[in-house]
């Protein structure tokens, strides 16, 4: 699982629209929305530094949180935002309602381990062709990252989704063929052991 949860307190938004967003935003909130599970959408206020905090403290957009509106507590998973491009502020957020049993789309970020026991030791270079692989997995139990050995890997080798252990539950969106997750390739000038080779 990813972070652990939180709860961001909500408030009902009365009026839509780019005036009261405006006004919203003067006033310390952020114009948000829930959608999804088969429900009308939601159209809520939160508190911007609440929000900005959360954003900036990594794994948002893998991280359940729980909405406390008029007293309900509503499961969510963050799926957008919108920040302003010059000011670097939160403008909005998108959220979708959640159940235990849900399966949510999150992009989950690739971490690559034992590079000294890999073709990289001599001098080859990894080349990361997904930073993230997009997978379909239960909303209750986001991985955090996906983990790639590199062990025994040699220049020149692929490395392809079907040499990760993926975490349970978790399923890649791409299903149609073994994508390539990284490559290890030789450097521009040649190895070292080419070189103590000449």
């Amino acid at each position: 699982m990813s972070h652990a949860t939180y709860e961001l307190k909500a408030e009902a938004r009365e009026r839509v629209g780019k005036g009261s967003s405006r006004e919203l935003r003067r006033n310390g909130f952020i114009p948000a929305v829930i959608y999804g599970d088969k429900q009308a959408p939601l159209s809520i206020a939160l508190s911007t530094n609440e929000v900005t905090k959360r954003i900036h403290a990594g794994g948002f957009m893998t991280t359940v949180a729980t909405i406390v509106l008029n007293g309900e507590k509503i499961s969510v998973l963050p799926k957008d935002y919108q920040l302003d491009p010059v000011r670097d502020f939160t403008m909005h957020v998108d959220f979708l309602r959640v159940s235990a049993d849900s399966e949510v789309t999150v992009e989950v970020p690739v971490h690559f381990i034992n590079e000294e026991k890999s073709g990289i030791k001599i001098g080859g270079v990894l080349n990361i062709v997904r930073h993230e692989v997009e997978m379909l997995v239960p909303a209750n139990d986001i991985p955090e990252f996906i983990t790639v050995d590199l062990d025994g890997f040699k220049i020149g080798d692929s490395i392809h989704i079907s040499h990760v252990k993926l975490p349970k539950g978790a399923k890649p969106t791409i299903t149609d063929r073994d994508f390539t997750i990284a490559t290890i390739v030789a450097p521009a000038g040649g190895t070292t052991e080419e070189a103590a080779a000449e």
